[in-house]
């Protein structure tokens, strides 16, 4: 749709591409793994923004924020992050943008990552609002160690080797802190 396709890439993984590019910083070996899931990006844009020529845009946005997003981010399953990077531009394009008329939000906002099945339809953006306010207490009423890993791996994106670095926690810790605390997120939101 928008990158060419080298061949000598495409049996390649998405885990080996990423490898590359971060040793080599060339875009063109990117663009090889974000060609592979185009068509899922502009999918997902025109679910979000409803017009075609703002999904294309939003394409190109979300590959160029990829180039510095991969350099530091570690990524364990490429297609469901890229969902998750996708999704949470659209929302964000939306509602600076003051758009937001009718919109799907799903508990899963924190999205693909925490697994949440509890989702949220919305009118307006005024219930979208509430929902993200809801959603902030539901993770201050998290238990410290949660709330410090939940919003550092969800909301900052920070890797689990990045939160260890800046938390102290162990690994485990970190891991089961994230894990609760999604397991928490989704008893407070079903319980609203």
């Amino acid at each position: 749709m928008f990158f060419k396709h080298s061949n000598k890439k495409k049996n390649r993984t998405d885990e080996e591409l990423i490898l590359e590019y971060r040793n080599s910083n060339d875009n063109s070996v990117l663009g090889d793994l974000y060609q592979r899931y185009t068509h899922l990006v502009f999918g997902v844009c025109m679910k979000y923004l409803k017009n075609q020529e703002d999904s294309k845009d939003a394409v190109m946005q979300i590959f160029e924020t990829l180039i510095e997003k991969l350099k530091h981010h570690e990524v364990q399953n490429f297609k469901s992050w890229l969902h998750v990077l996708t999704k949470n531009h659209c929302l964000m394009q939306l509602r600076s943008s003051k758009k937001m008329q009718h919109q799907d939000f799903q508990q899963n906002n924190l999205e693909n990552h925490m697994e949440l099945s509890y989702s949220l339809h919305h009118n307006d953006s005024v219930r979208l609002e509430e929902d993200i306010r809801m959603l902030e207490r539901a993770i201050n009423h998290l238990p410290k160690e949660q709330k410090e890993c939940v919003e550092l791996f969800y909301i900052k994106q920070k890797p689990y080797k990045e939160i260890v670095s800046i938390t102290g926690y162990e690994m485990k810790k970190v891991k089961s802190y994230i894990q609760n605390g999604k397991r928490n997120l989704k008893i407070y939101m079903e319980k609203s």
